[in-house]
C-alpha cells in the first residue's frame, strides 16, 4: 500500500490537499464564473431579441431553438431545473435533455419533442415570474432598464447551474493532464483505441476513461458483465495487471462521504471478476480521516495531487 496503511500520515496530508484545493478554487473559479455568467446573459439576451421578450416563446420557437429551454427555465418564478420540468409538464428527462443539448431529432424522436414541447409551453408560460418580466403582465415594451435586469438575473441564474459542473469538469482535466505529464516524463504513451480493455493495454501505456469490463453483481458472471469506467488505466512496463484510477476532487467533506458506496461497488465489482485488484484514488481536497479510514478498510489506496511522487513506487520509468 502506498498510503492506506499509513493513517499517522493522513491528516497532515488532509491538510496539505485542502490548501492545494483552495488555492486552485481562488484562482480558477472567480474567473470561470464572470466568463460563464457573460456568456449565459449573451444567450438569455438572445433568447429576449428571439422571442419579443418572451411574448412569442412558443413551440414553434423551441423547436427551432430547443437549446434555449436551458434559459427559458430560468424565467420561471421559481426557476425550475430540468427534472422538475420534465415532472411537471409529464414528458421524458430524456428529451427535456436532448433539446437542451441541441440534439436533432430523428424517427420517433421527432414526434416525441413535438409532443413534450407542447406540453413544457403553458407550464413555462404557467410559471413566468412576472416580477422579473413585469412588461408581460402590463402589456407594455420593456424598457432598457427592465431588459438589462432581466439578462442580468436571468443569466445569474443559469450560470449559478452550470458553474458547478464547469469547476468539477475543470479539475478533472487539471489531475489528468498532470498525471500525463508525469507519465510521459517516464516514458509511458497514450492510446486512444476504446476498443482496447484496460487489461488488454500493451506494457507502457495509459488511456483516459478506459471501459473495464466485470462481473454486474460483484460475485459471479450469471447476470453477465457490465462496462464501467475508470477515469484512467496505466499499464505498468513491469506489469501485466493495470493501475485502475479514479480521479477525485472536493470541495468539502460533505460530498466526499456521499460517493464512498459508489467506489465501494465499483471495488466489489472489480475483485469479484479479478480477484485481488486495488482501485487507487488521486486526491485533491477535503478528503478526511472517516472517509480515508473507509475507503483503506474497502481494497482502496491513493495518490495526493499534492505528492504525485508517491506513483514512482508503482509506475517504473522505460529502461
Amino acid at each position: 500500500m502506498i498510503n492506506a496503511d499509513k493513517p499517522n500520515r493522513w491528516n497532515e496530508d488532509t491538510q496539505a490537499s485542502i490548501l492545494q484545493y483552495n488555492d486552485w478554487f481562488f484562482n480558477y473559479a472567480p474567473s470561470t464564473y464572470q466568463s460563464a455568467r457573460d456568456e449565459c446573459i449573451e444567450g438569455v439576451q438572445r433568447l429576449l431579441d428571439g422571442t419579443n421578450y418572451l411574448r412569442s416563446l412558443d413551440e414553434q420557437y423551441l423547436w427551432n431553438n430547443p437549446e434555449d429551454l436551458a434559459i427559458a427555465r430560468m424565467f420561471c418564478a421559481p426557476p425550475i431545473a430540468r427534472e422538475r420540468l420534465a415532472g411537471l409538464a409529464q414528458v421524458s428527462k430524456t428529451v427535456v435533455e436532448s433539446m437542451e443539448k441541441g440534439n436533432v431529432p430523428r424517427g420517433r424522436s421527432r414526434i416525441k419533442r413535438q409532443e413534450a414541447i407542447s406540453r413544457i409551453i403553458p407550464v413555462l408560460r404557467h410559471l413566468t415570474d412576472t416580477q422579473l418580466c413585469a412588461w408581460l403582465k402590463e402589456s407594455t415594451h420593456p424598457s432598457d432598464r427592465e431588459i438589462e435586469i432581466a439578462s442580468c438575473v436571468a443569466g445569474d441564474r443559469l450560470c449559478g447551474s452550470l458553474t458547478d459542473p464547469l469547476i468539477r469538469n475543470e479539475q478533472e482535466r487539471r489531475q489528468l493532464s498532470k498525471l500525463d505529464a508525469y507519465l510521459e516524463a517516464r516514458g509511458y504513451q497514450r492510446v486512444e483505441n476504446p476498443a482496447i480493455q484496460a487489461f488488454d493495454m500493451l506494457p507502457g501505456t495509459y488511456s483516459h476513461h478506459k471501459n473495464v469490463s466485470m462481473y454486474k453483481n460483484a460475485t459471479d458472471s450469471s447476470d453477465g458483465m457490465v462496462n464501467t469506467p475508470v477515469d484512467m488505466a496505466i499499464m505498468p512496463f513491469n506489469s501485466d495487471r493495470p493501475l485502475l484510477i479514479e480521479c477525485k476532487c472536493a470541495g468539502d467533506a460533505t460530498n466526499t462521504n456521499k460517493r464512498r458506496k459508489e467506489e465501494d461497488t465499483k471495488v466489489s465489482q472489480l475483485r469479484g471478476t479479478y480477484g485481488d485488484v486495488t482501485l487507487y484514488l488521486f486526491l485533491c481536497g477535503y478528503f478526511e480521516a472517516t472517509y480515508l479510514g473507509y475507503e483503506a478498510a474497502n481494497h482502496m489506496d491513493w495518490i495526493w495531487e499534492h505528492r504525485i511522487e508517491d506513483f514512482d513506487e508503482l509506475v517504473p520509468c522505460a529502461e
